[in-house]
């Protein structure tokens, strides 16, 4: 039986990639120690979803790791000599970054090595998929010229037309030093797939989204947001109008992409994956769309300052993607996403005994 392993497993995609490919035959090893909740606190906390896996999954292991242990990691590797890779595990917020940078800088740079470096020595043929982010290109997405809509901003560029590509530059812009811990993990995975010759590859995440994400405000921009909508919670709007805008992809069509990868991989790629411009939306209308699911008029807030390098309209050009792997495809709409997240927190939250009819 083929083996794959995933750090970060307890997390939004580390679970949708458990369950995923637990379905397509694989012994599942999960690599996970709730950093989330050191990271965010209590409402950040993973620990159920790794009990849904240990509940759901017959052939899944947990091991309790942080992967920031050099020793701990070289020793899992060795040891399970895994057939595919996913790592999924991070400090995820740029915000968060500023208090706590060598914890940032650790976990991001640091860990990432450290599975690429007992990859390399253990599993060199076993295909590597990292989880970047589209920070990595900083705020250079703020450069190209934007027109201003009634609920949104849009590229004013034919050249963006279908999104930001892979081609864009990473130089010469803010990153937030969440985004230059991830520039640091991106290009050595690529390092690594060039120069070993090993088959890995970055996806540039954009908002990665799905039922199973403990969103918090730092981090988890769309299940943050239908979660406060349905608490009646206030919803704080940092600048641009609540106008900005992001594409939103299912955690699904995440896995869908890896399997495709791991079947037929290629070595250093970076993909942009994100859910493409038809399932982009702003602030402001992802609000109408929660309201809509659950008929609770969204609480907001507007503060009239952008937090620093935030991008005021990102969506992925996913024409690479499509070339490289072309039975590959979004499947789960932005409506039918927002739905589902509605569903899980309403269902999460009664659970918790707070009160949701």
């Amino acid at each position: 039986m083929k083996k794959l392993l995933v750090t970060g497993s307890s997390g939004l995609v580390g679970s949708e990639v458990c369950m995923f490919f637990a379905n397509e035959g694989y012994a599942i090893h999960g690599i996970d120690n709730n950093q989330r909740a050191v990271f965010f606190g209590p409402q950040g906390d993973t620990r159920w979803n790794q009990q849904r896996l240990q509940k759901n999954i017959k052939m899944f292991q947990h091991h309790e790791m942080d992967i920031r242990n050099r020793a701990g990691i070289l020793n899992i590797i060795k040891q399970l000599r895994p057939d595919a890779i996913v790592h999924a595990a991070a400090q995820p917020s740029h915000d968060r970054a500023t208090a706590i940078p060598f914890d940032d800088f650790d976990t991001n740079a640091g860990g990432t090595l450290n599975i690429l470096e007992a990859a390399k020595q253990f599993a060199p043929d076993a295909p590597f998929i990292h989880m970047s982010t589209n920070k990595v290109y900083g705020d250079k997405p703020n450069t190209i010229k934007l027109k201003e809509r009634e609920t949104r901003w849009e590229y004013d560029d034919e050249n963006f037309a279908n999104g930001i590509p892979e081609t864009l530059g990473i130089d010469q812009s803010k990153h937030s030093l969440f985004g230059a811990s991830k520039v640091a993990a991106d290009i050595m995975v690529q390092e690594y797939g060039r120069y070993f010759n090993m088959p890995a590859c970055c996806l540039r995440g954009g908002c990665l989204s799905g039922p199973n994400h403990s969103g918090v405000e730092l981090h988890g921009f769309l299940s943050y947001l239908v979660k406060c909508n349905v608490e009646e919670k206030k919803y704080f709007i940092y600048g641009y109008k609540g106008k900005q805008v992001r594409d939103n992809i299912h955690a699904y069509d995440i896995a869908c992409f890896m399997k495709a990868f791991i079947d037929n991989p290629r070595n250093g790629e970076v993909y942009n994956l994100g859910g493409g411009k038809n399932n982009t939306c702003s602030i402001i209308e992802a609000f109408a769309m929660a309201e809509s699911f659950t008929g609770k008029k969204q609480v907001q807030e507007y503060v009239d300052k952008n937090r620093e390098g935030d991008h005021i309209c990102y969506y992925s050009d996913l024409r690479k993607m499509k070339k490289h792997y072309p039975t590959w495809d979004i499947s789960v709409s932005l409506k039918d996403m927002i739905g589902e997240i509605a569903s899980s927190w309403k269902k999460r939250l009664k659970r918790e005994n707070i009160g949701f009819e």
